[in-house]
């Protein structure tokens, strides 16, 4: 029997369970609101773990695709203290595949391969237990019925009220993101200063993170703590689903030119954020193209539900962590999990119990994750600087 099902959501969860349902013969709906795969910049660069996202991409069948595309260097990390001194410049091996880059983009096509999905398609609200499946009702109207619907639709899920009141809550921690292109040649101090992987420097409840992406495009991070109401110059377009992420969806509501936000205000607000600093780290901020404020949000730690026949959740839409290179790793390998367990379901009540089941071992794997990421966050923006560094020596190969 041949199930009826969609994935609400075309990031790294929704493809990867579509892929590799494709790859057992299943066939699946993708709806995803963005009207086309270049509607906007796909975000940065993402490490994906052996034991998490290369995993999953070994069971959709690309595993040797991403190592082709994937940057091992970008495993790079060097930690200055703020007055520029070097505290740590770990670099991998040559042979090293534990965690390598590769662009959020570059990811998103390798994804999409031969899959067809639904772009424009934006769901409203998901309505379970009617006789005939599950409801999806769409921004166009239209309504369409399926056995499973699966909701990968990020931290502001529409999917999640069919499972769940639990709605994301602030962690106290803003992110305003900016990028520098072309840095080898504009910019050959900072590319020096980035390296090939990332450079972080950590102060008393902020933190400022450079990381390369391909051709010599850099993305900046300033992350401090704030409460939503603060710093209000740095955001002219904020709102509830600003969700902030390294490694999730990126919009890019504010870019320069946009005439919704005053680029040289932003600049001079981070500025004076991190006065002081050394001056070749406060480059990467004056010499940064366009500015996007977002607050981090998390969901609650141990985030379940009542099961729901007909629905369930992955990824950020399940479990909302903060940004520490987990996130897209989980979401991924959940989505093949998930999609291996639906193909070895021959009828309706076996597709159930797969899902529940499937739901038990997520709940258990993200919640360890959830605590452990939490704790980091407390950690990389604290009081105390020497936390992150402590936290970099516990984690970072030898």
């Amino acid at each position: 029997m041949r199930h009826r099902i969609a994935v609400v959501g075309g990031g790294p969860a929704g493809l990867t369970f579509a892929r590799v349902l494709r790859r057992h013969d299943h066939s699946v709906t993708v709806l995803e609101r963005d009207p086309a795969p270049d509607a906007r910049p796909p975000g940065g660069t993402l490490d994906l773990h052996e034991g998490l996202g290369q995993l999953a991409l070994d069971k959709a069948g690309l595993l040797k695709e991403f190592r082709a595309l994937s940057r091992p260097e970008g495993q790079s990390m060097r930690i200055l203290d703020t007055d520029g001194t070097v505290l740590r410049d770990w670099r991998p091996r040559p042979d090293d595949r534990a965690n390598p880059e590769i662009d959020r983009g570059q990811l998103r096509d390798l994804l999409l391969g031969p899959l067809d999905v639904q772009w424009g398609r934006s769901v409203t609200d998901v309505v379970p237990g009617s006789r005939d499946g599950v409801l999806v009702h769409l921004a166009d109207g239209r309504q369409e019925t399926f056995d499973l619907v699966v909701g990968a639709d990020g931290a502001w899920s529409r999917v999640r009220p069919a499972v769940s009141s639990a709605t994301p809550h602030h962690t106290g921690v803003t992110l305003v993101e900016t990028f520098l292109d072309a840095v080898d040649t504009r910019h050959p101090d900072l590319a020096r200063l980035v390296g090939d992987g990332s450079v972080a420097v950590y102060g008393v409840n902020r933190a400022l993170v450079a990381q390369r992406n391909s051709g010599g495009h850099v993305k900046v991070y300033a992350l401090f703590r704030a409460t939503l109401d603060r710093h209000p110059d740095l955001d002219r377009h904020a709102g509830p689903h600003r969700h902030a992420s390294l490694d999730t969806d990126l919009d890019t509501d504010l870019e320069a030119g946009s005439g919704r936000v005053d680029v040289e205000a932003v600049r001079s607000s981070l500025l004076a954020l991190f006065d002081g600093w050394a001056a070749p780290v406060l480059d990467l901020l004056r010499h940064g193209t366009a500015f996007v404020r977002r607050p981090l949000y998390v969901l609650p730690v141990a985030h379940t539900w009542t099961h729901v026949p007909g629905v369930t959740l992955l990824g950020d839409a399940a479990h909302l962590l903060p940004p520490l290179g987990v996130g897209a790793n989980l979401a991924m390998l959940e989505g093949a999990e998930l999609a291996e367990s639906v193909a070895a379901a021959p009828g309706p009540g076996d597709l159930d119990a797969a899902v529940r089941a499937f739901e038990e071992r997520m709940w258990a794997r993200a919640g360890r994750w959830a605590r452990i990421t939490a704790a980091g966050l407390e950690r990389l923006v604290s009081p105390d600087p020497a936390e992150a560094l402590a936290l970099f020596d516990e984690v970072q190969p030898s």
